[in-house]
């Protein structure tokens, strides 16, 4: 029988990823779990969202990661004052033809950062409904379909900073992961004090950041990634684990099947990232909480009591049985 690891070959991607790692590693220290996760979401073909308190390198690392690629890039500050335009573009009246043409936002790139989010009110989160689901943008009728790759990468304070919205679940249900940036430990912190005594200017670090995949190439490494192994009993554990969600007496809101589709694009991309070509149960336990925490809504007796998305999640995961 053909082994495993000679149906793909993952060499173009492992080197790829590791040339990501290099460049990003110049800059950022530690956040290891974050920057695989961003990784397995840019070979997934999904959107993420980053939550953390100020100063943690929100931004800065998604920077980073857009700065590996040899794609478009823009950048949107979410503001309470922001008009759906502003981000998905206008029609412009051209007084020489008496014809109105359409103008692109900064929506129209391949990968968009979207900073702070959740400081933007419903109207315009509402905007990027369609543009994130369906690749595509309408106005007056007319369809403007977007480049390949798309990918938005948005930051967001917690919800009970000042000044922020509790994102629609809609909106939510369209990020692939919701990565939660914490403090870095004391040694960490350390080695960023050192960094930045270092470099004295953050300006030349970035600009010391190298392009390693262009568009086609990133294409092409996500075609791969379609192609990983899936065996049927795992079909089966994904299924289960999401149908938990919502039959749990500490949810009030379960997780879509649109979470299934992602537990299992983002485990068949998790795969490649650890030169596996084919899933396994530990990858889909180790995207569990990621795919699932901003997708389910507590009980307000749960969350009186002080729990929180990750703890249910995980119990779910300790109780749905492992298939061998």
């Amino acid at each position: 029988m053909e082994p495993f690891s000679s149906r793909i070959d993952l060499a173009p991607l492992t080197e790829a990823i590791g040339a990501i790692r290099a460049e990003v590693g110049k800059v950022i220290v530690g956040q290891q779990q974050t920057i695989d996760l961003l990784l397995t979401a840019l070979l997934a073909d999904g959107h993420v969202l980053i939550e953390g308190v100020p100063g943690v390198a929100k931004t800065l690392t998604a920077k980073l990661l857009a700065k590996t690629l040899s794609v478009g890039f823009s950048r949107i500050q979410f503001t309470p004052d922001l008009m759906p335009s502003d981000v998905l573009g206008t029609s412009v009246f051209q007084p020489k033809t008496g014809d109105f043409s359409f103008r692109q936002g900064p929506i129209f790139s391949n990968l968009v950062l979207i900073d702070e989010i959740n400081r933007a009110p419903a109207k315009t989160q509402a905007a990027l409904f369609e543009v994130m689901e369906e690749r595509q943008i309408t106005n007056d009728g007319t369809t403007y379909p977007l480049d390949e790759p798309f990918m938005v990468l948005a930051t967001q304070n917690p919800i009970e900073q000042e000044g922020t919205y509790r994102l629609p679940e809609a909106q939510l249900d369209r990020f692939l992961f919701k990565i939660v940036v914490d403090y870095p430990t004391e040694a960490a912190e350390i080695d960023i004090l050192r960094g930045h005594h270092k470099r004295r200017n953050l300006t030349d670090a970035l600009d010391a950041i190298t392009a390693v995949l262009t568009a086609d190439q990133l294409i092409s490494l996500r075609t791969q990634v379609q192609h990983v192994h899936v065996e049927d009993h795992l079909f089966s554990y994904i299924a289960q684990l999401v149908q938990a969600t919502r039959a749990n007496k500490s949810l009030y809101l379960g997780a879509s099947p649109r979470a299934s589709v992602a537990l299992l694009n983002g485990a068949k991309a998790l795969a490649t990232l650890r030169g596996r070509d084919f899933i396994t149960p530990e990858d889909v336990q180790e995207l569990a909480a990621p795919v699932l925490r901003h997708r389910v809504l507590l009980t307000p007796e749960r969350e009186m009591e002080g729990g929180t998305a990750d703890e249910v999640i995980g119990q779910l995961v300790q109780r749905v049985e492992v298939p061998r």
